[in-house]
């Protein structure tokens, strides 16, 4: 890792056009592992919560990670693979792979860091040919999820202890780096975004446009 330069990439809109999580439910539902009108009234009732602060963003980590809980590894894996052919490959852009090629041929370090967990995403990264990934760690016990979350989400400002200790393991820093650049499209992920050099806004949700206009931070699409 000689690079001085580092390349961040969120992955929910911004590699990809979709959220990988509501995806991974769509799939369950087309499948008939889940049923619709049990998970959207579950899903109803916790953003109700969440509005009237009585409910976490981690909560919402535990609600996606349910869908793992009991079920066999390799048959998890199976699914997985249908997933990806059926929900997420079509979901790549030319231009989320152009950026990323740029990069790489820059011979800038590359790394995915999502909120999502490690089962999702640690496909996707291959596929994206991203080597480097963090990710929401799922808690496993005798070889099952737990639908718990292992250690610190990677979240807000989870994103910047997470990447810090990332980097510490390889006796690097972010503030080592001569360049450093996040593209996202959350506000969530402002924490991080603050930290870098160059920050990016991809397909910004609104909260995140208005940052991202009042600091004069560049926006682009990547559809």
């Amino acid at each position: 890792m000689s690079s001085d330069v580092l390349a961040l990439f969120d992955l929910d809109h911004t590699l990809l056009t979709l959220d990988s999580d509501e995806a991974w439910v769509e799939f369950l539902i087309e499948e008939g592992i889940l049923d619709r009108a049990e998970f959207e009234r579950a899903n109803h009732e916790l953003v109700a919560r969440y509005r009237a602060g009585e409910a976490t963003s981690v909560e919402f980590t535990h609600f996606y990670l349910s869908t793992l809980v009991g079920r066999d590894p390799d048959l998890l894996a199976t699914w997985h693979a249908t997933y990806l052919e059926r929900k997420i490959r079509p979901a790549i852009s030319p231009s989320a792979r152009a950026l990323l090629d740029r990069h790489r041929a820059d011979d800038h370090l590359l790394i995915m860091t999502t909120a999502t967990s490690r089962f999702l995403t640690a496909p996707i990264a291959r596929e994206l040919g991203l080597e480097h990934l963090i990710a929401t760690e799922p808690e496993m016990q005798d070889g099952f999820y737990t639908g718990k979350v292992a250690g610190t989400p990677n979240m807000r400002e989870g994103n910047v202890t997470r990447l810090e200790a990332w980097l510490g393991e390889r006796g690097l820093a972010l503030a080592g780096f001569r360049q450093s650049w996040f593209y996202s499209d959350s506000v969530n992920d402002l924490p991080l975004l603050l930290r870098v050099t160059h920050p990016v806004a991809v397909n910004p949700d609104p909260p995140l446009a208005a940052v991202a206009r009042m600091k004069d931070w560049p926006q682009i699409e990547i559809k």
